[in-house]
């Protein structure tokens, strides 16, 4: 086993999962920080998010972010999905649909507007704190684009 598959177990214990994390863009030279609902797999975190808001506009301008959450920080890039009732979204919503399960219903996401889309962080570099050193490394720096740390 890998430092790289320590710290990714450590992400899909963490994150695999409905979680929070905040999300940082930027506007022009201006930073902008929110926390969102997030699932992390193979290297990313999925977000459901409406195509209209002021964080993918952001996106849309300047697709680099930066994300953090339990004991974890990292730089990414950001990448509107498209609607998440296109096909090519069908097997990550039907992840996010179970992850999310507890709040997605109930007029908190409006699958039949386009404009509701799947919000992809495809992580670039971070760094993972395991105070217990489960995995034996209380701390991993992570290279997620060559799968080293």
């Amino acid at each position: 086993m890998s430092k790289y598959d320590d710290a990714n177990k450590i992400m899909i214990e963490r994150f695999g999962h409905d979680c929070l994390i905040s999300i940082a863009t930027v506007d022009g030279a201006r930073p902008y920080v929110r926390t969102v609902d997030g699932f992390y797999e193979d290297g990313a975190f999925y977000v459901v998010t409406y195509t209209l808001s002021s964080k993918m506009k952001q996106i849309e301008a300047n697709p680099d972010v930066a994300v953090c959450g339990d004991w974890f920080t990292a730089h990414g890039i950001g990448e509107n999905l498209g609607w998440v009732r296109a096909e090519s979204n069908a097997a990550i919503m039907a992840k996010l649909r179970e992850a999310f399960a507890a709040w997605y219903t109930g007029g908190h996401v409006n699958e039949d507007d386009p404009n509701t889309c799947v919000l992809r962080v495809r992580l670039t570099e971070g760094v993972v704190i395991d105070n217990d050193k489960k995995y034996g490394e209380w701390q991993y720096k992570v290279d997620f684009v060559n799968r080293t740390a």
